[in-house]
């Protein structure tokens, strides 16, 4: 019996140990969202290269989450709700890496964008809706340390608000291609950019998911809101790297 009360404690502390590392990797990926947003809307380069070059350390921090559960399930054998967290958090952690290579993306064309036109109120509404999308990604890591299911479940219902507001975007942004020959490339690059920040809102959400699926066992039954047709009908830009 005291052995296997010594065998929990150790898969305890390590399991905090992972969480405290994927909790580093969040602030991170928030705050490097928030900056290459910055960067985009006042046209600062060197802030954009710092995002750029911050990416190796959410990557870094994604490999040793990765590695420190493959040797909790190997070397301390957790089962049920304990083999369910490991492998939340291992899920939790690939999000927040691809979050982070958003980040990267939106930094790097924020540059590509320095020697162009800028486009009137486009930045701004870019930085606001990034700023909606990294309060998601924060409620949903704090749903996870919670263990709330109601605040995953908000976090789930508001992604369809990030979906509005990159359809809104678009519209904008096609209005002004239309327009004005002139304005499509900057524009091209503002909705890669757009998109990029839909998709970390698309991230946040599938960690709150995760959340749900950690506490009730199960993923949850009813579909997301419905996405427009707008938002299909652009969805080849996702392939974008």
């Amino acid at each position: 019996m005291q052995n296997e009360k010594h065998i929990v404690s150790s898969f305890d502390r390590d399991l905090e140990g992972v969480q405290a590392t994927v909790m580093k990797m969040g602030g991170l990926v928030e705050a490097a969202l928030l900056d290459a947003a910055q960067a985009l809307d006042t046209r600062d380069e060197e802030l954009a290269n710092r995002v750029r070059a911050g990416d190796a350390a959410i990557d870094a921090l994604e490999d040793q989450v990765q590695s420190e559960c493959a040797r909790l399930i190997a070397l301390r054998g957790p089962t049920a709700s304990d083999l369910r967290t490991v492998l939340t958090v291992m899920r939790i952690a690939a999000n927040l890496e691809r979050c982070g290579d958003y980040a990267k993306n939106l930094a790097k064309r924020s540059v590509v964008l320095n020697s162009m036109a800028q486009i009137e109120g486009a930045t701004g509404s870019i930085r606001r809706m990034c700023r909606a999308v990294v309060l998601m990604l924060k409620d949903s890591l704090d749903a996870y340390i919670a263990r709330d299911t109601k605040m995953a479940a908000d976090v789930r219902q508001r992604d369809h608000e990030i979906d509005q507001m990159y359809n809104g975007l678009f519209r904008e942004f096609l209005t002004h291609m239309l327009e004005d020959t002139r304005t499509i490339t900057p524009c091209m690059h503002l909705h890669f950019i757009a998109k990029n920040i839909e998709r970390v809102g698309d991230h946040a959400t599938g960690i709150a998911e995760q959340v749900i699926y950690l506490v009730d066992g199960r993923l949850p039954e009813e579909e997301r809101p419905k996405e427009s047709g707008l938002r299909a009908m652009v969805s080849a830009s996702e392939a974008e790297g």
